[in-house]
């Protein structure tokens, strides 16, 4: 039989394919006898410590070798990885090391994996024999994995491309991070990264702030998502969450900030089951499960189906929460170098509007953080949604391959809630001296259609001793958002004031208070811009190609070039009907267009430590007119940054330091001069500071994540005067998180007991951009305990959380000028929360 020589690694420590080999081979490939002299070759290995299938995956890419072994028998088990210039022989040696698992010979030479029956087996022993069969394919993590650091990110770059590599500051919070925590929201999970702060509106959790500025996307497996008006993103059907700082520029419609990119779960080569239910205080009950595993024997048809059912109360008076999300995903792979995938995504939300509490002077009222000051009859909110993704690859060779992405996101919700009155204008709402709080009631209504969909082309290819890896894309955004409301935001009902020192005498609004309230309706807009009425219709229309080309010279530089080009149509039309509003949209269209370029260096200084600095730059389109008619020029942001990325402990700990400098232009923010709450002015905004983040094992029972941001953004320029030299609303000039695991076992054991503690940290916030009062600073800290028991084919985890285990009294955000001034809308943490949890997996 011929040998076949190993490929020379290009990228440190992760090789790039080139050539396939055939599917049977000798395992002399692997373990080498004298007759194969290139398998005692060394070989650059960086593999991390991870699930025990996922490093014979890696073992094999970077061996360029074919694996053959039962999924089973891997299941669970982690692997410590193995890192350096190792002989293939050597590097299997040390990732089945500990594991239980060591390499055997059968009587025709097929080399299998199986359990060690004493301690003495190891892969050294075994004489040349032949390996046959597939590599193990993976379309999903291993879903046993308590793995705190991702070590790559697919959103960063659209390639595999390893964070060690990429000169981009980029988070990833995993899996295990969400299970370890009980994340039942993507707002709690993001508390993890330095940087990012939740900012909602109605007590939803759909806003984010990332290094300064707020974000109201949220994308999903590369393309944007949408959730209607106070929706949330459930945890339960997430692989993990990414997070890009500064300008993603392989994406439109993206902020400056950052982005966030949900990774959903993914069809399983071996069958898994989960089960999981929830019980704690405030009648909070949750059903969370996990299923899925091949469909066929050849697993060419595998599929995955999570989900969650969720209803509790909450510490806030007349709040009640019914929350559910499924998610049932399909993968077809007719052949090694095709894959389909299908998934869906439903989601149903029952819940009242919550607008917080007042401020008082320059701190929050001193009212119970508990204290509602709507109505107990309000009725109910709804918000429901649907998202429908596709994926497919398809790859020409192991160098060429192409990505298509479509997700149709279509979302519907109202809300009814008993608003302050007016809402944009605190000082006319609420007397500060007697806490009267004048009131009306509103409601409102949004029906969206999301479409997105791109296409990707990656290669490899060498110019010289010079690794090319390119990517060439299209992609195409279009959104419809009907929206239309009830009742009076701008002006009070006497008859509906409160107290808000003394609130009971005014609740218990009768049914027919609101249905009389619904007959008429407070209008927005203007005759000057795109019409007067109760109805609109916004619409936006993107079109992008972009391209990217990360260089690697010598193993260590890494050069990363690119930039993206928008073609961007906007427009929105009011009107008394959604007909005439349609009709208004071509009056006051606007068309732009713009080209933002973007480059990179990382240098790899020694295997623990890589430097690198960037400049990057945005495009945002602005979709808002002014009362006057005036439309804005795109918001344009600029990004400069520099720092440095380590792989500590056996490259088990993965941490980022990164110093930036970031402007944006053109921000659009509430013009309150004016009663269209609709109506916006543009102004400058800076941001600037240091961030810390890490993430993975300090020893084989310690694990952590963790982060740190200095941030310092203030307002640049004011256009309309007023704030110029101010901070950013809701932006703490220090803030970090750490959170601890212990594992008296190991973090790969099946059973044993395990503890957690960590906590929350923010400084003191101004509430808006006036910085006339402030949210105080405050530490919050939470813990757990857990323990697993592997029965028979199960695993039974047992686990208690403990989130605010101090019971302290914080303050998370302010509204902002959503739904009412950030002065009548401050949004409470909740106190002391216990909840407890079964989970059985087999």
């Amino acid at each position: 039989m011929a040998s076949y020589p190993f490929r020379k690694a290009h990228r440190k420590g992760k090789p790039t394919q080139y050539n396939r080999w055939p599917l049977s081979l000798t395992i002399a490939a692997v373990l080498g006898t004298p007759a194969v002299i290139a398998a005692e070759q060394n070989i650059a290995f960086d593999i991390p410590a991870q699930s025990l299938s996922g490093a014979l995956n890696a073992f094999a890419d970077a061996a360029n070798i074919q694996l053959s072994y039962p999924a089973e028998m891997t299941a669970g088990l982690k692997s410590p990885g193995v890192s350096g210039q190792l002989t293939a022989r050597q590097a299997l040696q040390k990732l089945l090391a500990g594991t239980g698992v060591v390499a055997g010979a059968t009587s025709n030479g097929t080399i299998t994996l199986q359990k060690a029956p004493d301690s003495h087996n190891d892969v050294s022993t075994l004489s040349a024999v032949t390996v046959s069969g597939n590599r193990t394919r993976s379309t999903a993590a291993d879903p046993y994995s308590k793995d705190y650091a991702v070590t790559k990110s697919f959103a960063a770059t659209k390639t595999d491309t390893p964070l060690m590599e990429n000169p981009t500051s980029v988070q990833v919070v995993s899996r295990a991070v969400m299970d370890d925590q009980k994340t039942t929201k993507v707002k709690d999970a993001l508390e993890n990264v330095s940087g990012v702060r939740a900012n909602p509106s109605l007590g939803g959790g759909t806003g984010f702030i990332i290094r300064g500025f707020r974000n109201g996307n949220v994308y999903r497996n590369g393309l944007m998502a949408s959730e209607a008006f106070f929706g949330d993103f459930d945890a339960a059907n997430l692989e993990n969450i990414e997070v890009i700082k500064g300008p993603a520029q392989l994406y439109g419609r993206t902020e400056p900030g950052g982005m966030i990119n949900l990774t959903t779960k993914r069809g399983l080569d071996t069958a898994y089951y989960s089960l999981e239910q929830q019980f704690g205080n405030y009648d909070h009950y949750r059903t969370q499960w996990d299923a899925g595993g091949p469909l066929t024997s050849d697993k060419s048809l595998v599929y995955r189906f999570s989900g969650a059912y969720q209803s509790n109360g909450s510490f806030r008076d007349f709040v009640s929460v019914d929350r559910m999300v499924f998610n049932p995903s399909i993968t077809w792979r007719p052949s090694d170098d095709t894959d389909v995938t299908v998934d869906i995504e439903g989601t149903d939300k029952t819940a009242p509007a919550d607008f917080g509490i007042p401020f008082i002077g320059n701190r929050p009222a001193p009212i119970p953080i508990s204290r509602n000051l709507g109505d107990p009859n309000t009725p109910n909110g709804e918000q429901s949604g649907v998202k429908v993704g596709s994926e497919i690859n398809h790859r020409f060779n192991d160098d060429w391959a192409i990505h298509n992405r479509f997700l149709a996101s279509l979302a519907e919700g109202n809300t009814t809630f008993v608003n302050p009155g007016p809402a944009f204008n605190a000082a006319a709402a609420l007397n500060q001296t007697t806490g009267l709080m004048q009131r009306n009631i509103f409601q409102q209504f949004t029906d969206q259609e999301h479409y997105a969909t791109n296409l990707d082309l990656t290669g490899k290819f060498k110019t010289g001793d010079i690794l090319h890896e390119v990517l060439v894309g299209f992609d195409y955004y279009r959104t419809y958002n009907n929206y239309n409301v009830n009742g009076r935001w701008q002006v009070a009902n006497p008859a509906l004031a409160i107290n808000i020192y003394n609130p009971e005498p005014s609740y218990g609004i009768p049914q027919s208070t609101f249905d009389t309230a619904f007959l008429t309706s407070n209008t927005f807009g203007s005759a000057t811009n795109s019409g007067v009425g109760n109805h609109a219709r916004i619409y936006n229309n993107w079109y992008g190609t972009y391209f990217q080309d990360q260089i690697t010279l010598w193993d260590k530089l890494h050069i990363m070039g690119g930039g993206r080009y928008d073609w961007t149509e906007t427009g929105r039309g009011n009107g008394f009907d959604f007909a005439t509003a349609e009709s208004r949209i071509n009056q006051f269209k606007r068309e732009d267009q713009g080209f933002s370029p973007k480059v990179g260096i990382l240098y790899e200084a020694m295997d623990e430590l890589s430097l690198y600095g960037n400049w990057t730059t945005s495009f945002g389109a602005n979709n808002a007119p002014a009362a006057d008619g005036r439309s804005f020029d795109p918001q344009i942001g600029e990004q400069f940054e520099v720092g440095l990325k380590t792989q500590l402990f056996d490259q088990r700990l993965l941490a980022t330091l990164a110093y930036f400098h970031l402007e944006k232009d053109n921000i659009l923010v509430a013009n309150n001069a004016t009663p269209d709450p609709f109506d916006r002015i543009a102004n400058l905004q800076r941001s600037q500071g240091i961030e810390l983040d890490a993430t993975g094992y300090l020893t084989d029972k310690f694990s952590l994540i963790g982060s740190y941001a200095f941030t310092d953004a203030r307002i640049i320029k004011d256009y309309s005067g007023g704030t110029q030299g101010n901070r950013m609303s809701n932006v703490p000039e220090h803030s970090g998180s750490l959170w601890l695991r212990y594992d008296m076992n190991g973090y790969a054991a099946k059973d044993g007991l395990s503890a957690g503690f960590g906590g929350v940290a923010a400084g003191q916030r101004e509430g808006d951009n006036t910085n006339t009062f402030q949210m105080p600073g405050y530490v919050r800290l939470d813990a757990f305990l857990a323990y697993k028991q592997k029965v028979g084919g199960s695993r039974i985890t047992a686990q208690f959380n403990i989130r605010n285990l101090l019971d302290k009294e914080y303050y998370e955000s302010t509204d902002p000028d959503s739904n009412v001034a950030p002065a009548l809308g401050v949004y409470p943490g909740a106190p002391l929360t216990a909840i407890g949890s079964i989970r059985v997996e087999y």
